[in-house]
């Protein structure tokens, strides 16, 4: 009965493996890949070291990306191998390691499903997280320093890249804004899942009555600018403004005003940047993130389809996408896709692979949606 229960099941996972095998399109993949180590072996590559990273990093992702689709497939050959040995030997041993194996392969095959999902033009690109406190007072502040480590957490478990650019304190506790840089492939496509509104329900613990409180705060997420983007922008349309980095309780932290306000005349765009030490370097990637939020403005102008891509995200009432309650209930629900969690503890500790799979899923069936209706 196992080795029939095992036969099942491992003929879906080859099922599984063969459609995402096709839509990865490993033969142009492996094209692609003896195009990148050409040019990354050419003599002159580093004369220009912007394009340089660029091969490299190409190459880099589309080689690990193959690496993956190799690996499952020899996974599942040697997990079938393994099933028949302990079956032809009455090994029970070895049936329960084959389980958990099986476990885990459907486990990566369910990653690397979503990845197919993730189509989107600047899907691949990494991603710049900027999260706001909405309606709530100072437990809204509270409410988006839980986002901003939940982020950096989620990012940390997955093995992510992250780069805090720029934090505005609230005065009480907590924070009015936080901006932080996700370095990963897909990482704008798996992030802009979660622009919107994110609702909390709790006890405040600073209200001395001890009431349950509703807050708000809001997430935007922008693809990161490439250098062939080509988003130019005029000297006369920058208004800059310097001032001092600042710290929680308003403490300074630098003795120079290196801190970059940038704003952008023609659209009223405002980017702050104080991450790094100098005022030089933060006004670059101050420029950085406002080309890449212009960017996105040009396409969502191009398509006709902002709440696709952006949409208008207002951090109060009647706008929420997902709740996290913590009283009188625990739970946390995309309002979305209807995906939940009971353990809020471990969500806010970055348990966001759920939310994220399950929205990508549900993103990529309403386009599909659209697409039939129109």
């Amino acid at each position: 009965m196992a080795t029939l229960d095992f036969s099942a099941q491992i003929k879906t996972l080859r099922s599984t493996y063969a459609s995402i095998e096709e839509v990865s399109d490993v033969e142009q993949l492996r094209a692609t890949i003896a195009e990148l180590s050409e040019a990354a072996g050419a003599p002159d590559l580093w004369d220009d070291p912007v394009a340089a990273q660029k091969v490299t990093s190409q190459l880099s992702h589309k080689q690990a990306e193959l690496d993956k689709l190799v690996k499952l497939s020899q996974a599942i050959d040697d997990l079938e191998v393994m099933v028949e040995l302990a079956d032809e030997e009455g090994d029970a041993d070895t049936l329960a390691e084959a389980e958990t194996e099986l476990h885990a392969i459907e486990k990566r095959l369910v990653e690397l499903e979503v990845i197919t999902l993730l189509s989107g033009e600047y899907d691949q690109r990494d991603a710049v997280v900027t999260i706001r406190a909405g309606a709530g007072g100072v437990d809204a502040a509270d409410f988006a320093e839980m986002l901003l480590r939940m982020y950096l957490r989620w990012a940390e478990k997955n093995g992510f890249d992250t780069t805090v650019m720029d934090t505005s304190y609230a005065e009480e506790a907590g924070l009015k804004s936080a901006t932080f840089e996700v370095k990963a492939p897909y990482a704008f496509g798996r992030l802009s899942i979660e622009a919107g509104t994110h609702r909390l329900v709790r006890i405040s613990p600073f209200n001395s009555q001890g009431k349950r409180m509703t807050s708000f705060a809001a997430v935007e997420v922008i693809p990161l600018i490439e250098q062939t983007d080509h988003i130019e922008i005029p000297e006369s349309e920058l208004k800059i403004d310097v001032f001092r980095s600042s710290g929680p309780g308003g403490q300074s932290v630098n003795t120079t005003d290196s801190a970059v306000r940038m704003t952008h005349i023609p659209t009223g765009i405002v980017v702050s940047m104080q991450n790094e030490k100098s005022q030089l370097q933060n006004r670059a990637a101050a420029l950085r993130v406002l080309q890449s939020r212009l960017l996105l403005l040009r396409k969502e102008q191009e398509d006709a389809k902002k709440k696709e891509l952006a949409g208008d995200v207002k951090a109060s009432w009647g706008d929420q996408m997902r709740s996290y309650v913590l009283n009188p209930y625990q739970m946390v629900k995309d309002l979305r896709t209807n995906y939940e969690e009971g353990n809020p503890s471990a969500v806010f500790d970055g348990a966001l692979d759920g939310f994220i799979d399950a929205g990508v899923r549900w993103r990529a069936a309403e386009r599909q949606k659209r697409k039939n209706e129109e």
